[in-house]
């Protein structure tokens, strides 16, 4: 019986890059790592050990920081664009170039009432995501947030759930809903502010999550992502995951004392994930 090479792809990845940009009297930080992928006519080198056609990994890394340094990393995007142009313009041979970027963000710090021009304080878990796409065809740019933790004590319940002989789980019309989100949406064609984009569906993810009455994780989800499509034209679907971090009541009857909501204990897993795409039309 023979075999047959199927799908193949190779890369680089967590090439960790930090980019400064040097204006008169003020600096811009910008911290990504990234990952190269590619896909083309490197059968031979499966097969054969054949690597005429390899585009070595180190290779990948050192035009990422090439590439750096003379292109304006104003957004990921258009460096990710800007990254998968070069391997598809440079070499005939290659079908598909990904790239992947995740940005750690870093926010000035505020010195005497003032932001500082070059001194940077970090943001915490939250990154900013990109993954392109480029093929013979056109490209695909998918962007979003990970890692996102927001939390509110007011305004969440759920109850009327399914049960049956093993559920333990208490309806309630007041609890704490936390959750570490994660949000990619798909662009369209045309172009875009990718900046002024992003901004604006972050915002909207928070404000919705925010004002929701919600009685279900599922329901806020719904009406985050359809209030992120309704806020950016440039966007065709939405994916958010939203793992439910349980905040679990404290028994103090133990010690003679109440608990009207106030004292939790934060529990890291096992946790609940909902997750849901959302798109026009």
């Amino acid at each position: 019986m023979s075999n047959r090479l199927g799908h193949c792809s190779y890369g680089k990845s967590r090439v960790r890059l930090t980019k400064v940009t040097r204006h008169a009297g003020l600096h811009e930080i910008r911290e990504l790592s990234i990952a190269v992928q590619l896909e083309g006519a490197f059968a031979a080198s499966y097969t054969l050990g054949d690597n005429r056609q390899i585009i070595t990994t180190d290779t990948m890394k050192n035009t990422v920081y090439a590439l750096a340094r003379n292109h304006p990393i104003t957004a990921v995007e258009d460096f990710g664009l800007a990254l998968a142009g070069h391997f598809m313009e440079n070499f005939d041979h290659v079908s598909a170039s990904t790239i992947r970027l995740n940005e750690q963000s870093w926010q000035r710090m505020v010195v005497d009432g003032t932001e500082h021009p070059h001194a940077f304080v970090g943001g915490g878990s939250e990154e900013r995501t990109s993954v392109i796409k480029r093929t013979q065809q056109g490209s695909r740019v998918e962007s979003g947030v990970r890692g996102l933790r927001i939390l509110k004590t007011a305004n969440s319940g759920f109850k009327g759930f399914l049960r049956d002989r093993y559920t333990t789980l208490p309806a309630t019309d007041d609890r704490i809903f936390a959750t570490l989100l994660t949000a990619r949406w798909r662009y369209g064609e045309g172009s875009v502010d990718w900046n002024h984009c992003h901004q604006l569906i972050r915002r909207t993810l928070l404000e919705t999550f925010a004002k929701h009455k919600s009685l279900s994780v599922q329901q806020t989800l719904y009406a985050m992502a359809t209030a992120a499509l309704d806020s950016c034209t440039s966007i065709q679907q939405i994916r958010l995951a939203m793992p439910n971090l349980h905040h679990l009541l404290v028994d103090l009857g133990s010690f003679g004392l109440d608990n009207p909501n106030v004292v939790f204990v934060p529990t890291a897993e096992p946790y609940g994930l909902i997750m849901a795409t959302v798109r026009r039309g």
